[in-house]
């Protein structure tokens, strides 16, 4: 299998979980988890953090991980792991978001084998609804060409099924870039569906490239508010101790 580096941003002040890569309820920070599951994939050689604050690059440190400072003004994760990118030199970064700590190692390395035969610069994922509402807009959704290609992606519940059941796919927030374009990702300038609809894959989009999107199975997501880190630390718990 062809190797990547994987690049988690972790930025320190989230909208609606200030602190959140350095919660540490279950005795580990949530960066810790993230890079521990990301580590598990086989076709990983490296593991970066990629961070706005120096508590986080501490942290890191801390667990014998590698961590990287960039800039606080990056309008995106993407922005960010571009900047780290400089840095590297596998042919493909893949982009874990760092609020995902029970992100499902396969699926990481299932993303990397579609980067490597796809002709497109940007992979990523979807996978069916489970237990999260489509009518979320916290939830984005794509839909794909007949070649796998996505066709868009956004907040709204798309395809709308006025025409009957609809079958809306979940896009996992998990990106492999060719390192060529993701370099060139922050001169790409911001497009008006990415400014309305806050996804900044549509940047890319809009800019006539190409993402390929590979169909895997549904996980847990991530921690976005304090009920989604609570929820993770009964989990947690129910794993190591029975939940004793």
């Amino acid at each position: 299998m062809t190797a990547a580096t994987a690049v988690i941003p972790a930025r320190f002040a989230a909208e609606r979980l200030p602190g959140k890569p350095l919660l540490d309820a279950t005795g580990k920070t949530l960066i810790q988890h993230v890079w521990e599951r990301v580590r598990l994939a086989r076709n990983i050689s490296r593991v970066l953090i990629a961070t706005d604050d120096a508590r986080v690059v501490e942290a890191v440190r801390g667990f014998r991980g590698e961590a990287v400072l960039t800039r606080a003004d990056h309008p995106s994760g993407t922005d960010r792991i571009a900047e780290a990118a400089a840095a590297i030199d596998s042919p493909i970064v893949v982009n874990v978001q760092g609020d995902e700590p029970e992100v499902d190692p396969a699926a990481i390395e299932q993303l990397v084998e579609l980067a490597r035969v796809t002709d497109a610069p940007v992979a990523t994922l979807a996978c069916p609804f489970d237990r999260a509402d489509p009518d979320d807009p916290a939830r984005v959704k794509v839909v794909r060409d007949r070649a796998g290609y996505a066709l868009y992606f956004s907040r709204a519940r798309i395809p709308f099924p006025r025409g009957g059941a609809g079958a809306p796919l979940l896009h996992v927030g998990m990106y492999a870039f060719r390192r060529e374009f993701l370099l060139g990702f922050p001169a790409l300038e911001p497009t008006p569906l990415e400014k309305i609809e806050k996804l900044e894959q549509l940047r890319v989009l809009e800019h006539g490239h190409r993402i390929a999107v590979g169909l895997t199975a549904p996980g847990p997501g991530g921690i976005d508010t304090p009920d989604d880190y609570a929820a993770f630390v009964r989990r947690h718990a129910e794993e190591c101790f029975g939940g004793s």
